[in-house]
C-alpha cells in the first residue's frame, strides 16, 4: 500500500480511521498524534506491520476533510511528504 489515501475503505481501514480520531478526541484541537499511535491501538504487538494501513487511513481523512497531516508543524501533501509526519483535526 502506498500509504497516499488511495483505494477502498476495508473493516481494518475503518478500524484505523476510528483510532485516529478517538486518538485526535483524546487530546487540545491543535494537538497532534503520529500515525504509529494509531497502528499501535489497532496492531498491538505487530504495530510496525501495520504502519501503510494506518498512513493510509490518514489520507482517507484528508479526503473526507476531518484531519491535516503535517510536518514541522506545516499542513503537507501526505502523498508527497517524506518522513515522519503528525496527524492533527481539520481546524475551520
Amino acid at each position: 500500500m502506498s500509504g497516499d489515501g488511495g483505494g477502498e475503505r476495508s473493516p481494518t481501514g475503518a478500524r484505523f480511521e476510528e483510532a485516529i480520531m478517538e486518538l485526535l478526541a483524546q487530546r487540545a484541537l491543535t494537538s497532534t498524534i503520529c500515525p504509529s499511535d494509531a497502528a499501535r491501538v489497532v496492531g498491538g504487538e505487530k504495530w510496525r506491520e501495520q504502519m501503510d494501513d494506518a498512513r493510509a487511513a490518514a489520507g482517507r481523512l484528508v479526503a473526507a476533510e476531518k484531519v491535516d497531516i503535517t510536518q514541522r508543524g506545516a499542513v503537507v501533501d501526505l502523498a508527497t511528504a517524506r518522513g515522519p509526519i503528525r496527524i492533527r483535526r481539520r481546524m475551520g
